[in-house]
């Protein structure tokens, strides 16, 4: 990873089991994630490949989301799986927050 920055935002993740992360740098000073984003960080491992970490973001805080220590070279085809998971995870999350939302200020008139 370059100096000066925290990790990589997650900004989309691919449906295809060889597709892509489309991430942008998230510089060293950003706050916390926002609601339902992902943050990749990643650094050589002591012996071999990568010690490998995805932090979520939750209303108030980050959570560490997952772990893969001494993830192989091709660790991005190792991690899309669980990413594309959870953003869907997030998204269908959202869309029922929303639903509620409405539903109770429906419920209100």
């Amino acid at each position: 990873m370059p100096s000066g920055v925290r990790g990589a935002l997650v900004q989309r993740v691919s449906a295809l089991p060889d597709g892509p992360l489309d991430v942008s740098w998230l510089p060293a000073g950003t706050p916390e994630l926002p609601l339902g984003r992902i943050r990749l960080h990643w650094e050589p491992a002591s012996r071999a490949g990568w010690d490998v970490t995805a932090h979520l973001g939750l209303a108030t805080t980050e959570v560490l989301l997952a772990s893969w220590p001494a993830a192989p070279d091709n660790w991005p085809r190792l991690v899309r799986p669980t990413l594309h998971e959870v953003t869907g995870l997030c998204a269908a999350l959202a869309v029922a927050t929303v639903a509620l939302d409405l539903s109770n200020r429906l419920a209100e008139v």
